[in-house]
């Protein structure tokens, strides 16, 4: 890193070129960096596998998602909510089993109170046994389960109030309803739209789409659709077309241009653009690394 002193500079400071300078030198400093196109899924690629879509399916949010990919998520969080419900049962089970026993002491103790109770009330010719219950009863006890204690300290018999499970939460009900991984929504496959994409060349094979970076057209400007333009999916046909198709065309009629069917403005479904783990689509796609800096 150069210094300040061995610089072609007489003055005290230390000026912007020299930081620019050890900046290059020696990578202290701020760094931005502004991220190119390959750090942002394409507008037809799954949210959760993201490749190209083969047979694309679509949320009312406008995540796209391969058909296959998000059937096998949705199967495998039923699964698991599977699991964890089988768990809260077996909870809930031991609970009441445990709240019973609790019950059967409880009743078993007030049984035991009335007939001390019913004890005193002796005839006269009992006072000398009622005197030598007294006498036994004065007897200090040493065990720890007498009295107040009783209440105090837990019951080794009964799990709930054991000392290792005393601390231990109850499991709650578990929510079985499963969300969208990208919106939090819930998500089913009756809600999922097949979506239609016009290829742009008919004779290539879906599966070699990975390669081409122009895929798709708009069905009715013939406009190539990617990233760089919003592209909206029509419920009622499935058809995808751009933001511009549909503002300044379809909205006016309100009519689906691919079958003729009459359409609301739920029917227009904006596709969600961008969203990796480094970038987002039309926001700032500027990175910044924090470096040690030069006080």
């Amino acid at each position: 890193m150069t210094r300040h002193s061995k610089n072609a500079t007489a003055g005290p400071t230390y000026t912007y070129h020299e930081k620019t300078k050890d900046s290059k030198a020696s990578g202290y400093g701020t760094k931005d960096v502004r991220l190119s196109k390959d750090a942002i899924k394409d507008f037809d690629c799954c949210s959760l596998s993201l490749h190209p879509c083969i047979n694309p399916v679509i949320t009312s949010e406008g995540w796209i998602y391969e058909k296959e990919a998000i059937l096998e998520y949705i199967l495998h969080k039923k699964l698991e909510n599977a699991k964890v419900l089988k768990r809260y049962q077996k909870q809930k089970e031991e609970h009441d089993k445990e709240m019973k026993d609790l019950a059967d002491i409880e009743s078993k103790e007030k049984l035991d109170k009335f007939m001390k109770t019913e004890g005193k009330l002796v005839s006269s010719s009992d006072k000398e046994a009622s005197t030598s219950s007294k006498n036994t009863e004065n007897i200090k006890s040493v065990s720890n389960m007498q009295g107040e204690l009783r209440k105090k300290l837990p019951s080794f018999w009964i799990p709930s109030l054991s000392p290792a499970s005393s601390t231990k939460g109850e499991l709650k009900k578990p929510d079985t309803t499963i969300y969208c991984p990208m919106s939090g929504k819930p998500i089913s496959m009756k809600d999922l739209l097949d979506v239609k994409f016009k290829l742009l060349n008919e004779n290539v094979d879906k599966s070699k789409l990975v390669a081409k970076s122009e895929r798709y057209v708009c069905p009715v400007s013939n406009d190539i659709l990617g990233n760089s333009a919003q592209c909206v999916v029509l419920r009622t046909s499935g058809s995808v077309v751009t933001a511009e198709v549909a503002e300044k065309i379809i909205r006016k009629e309100m009519v689906d241009p691919i079958n003729g069917k009459k359409m609301t403005d739920k029917d227009f479904i904006y596709i969600q653009r961008g969203g990796t783990g480094f970038a987002g689509s039309g926001v700032s796609l500027t990175s910044k690394k924090n470096a040690p800096a030069m006080q």
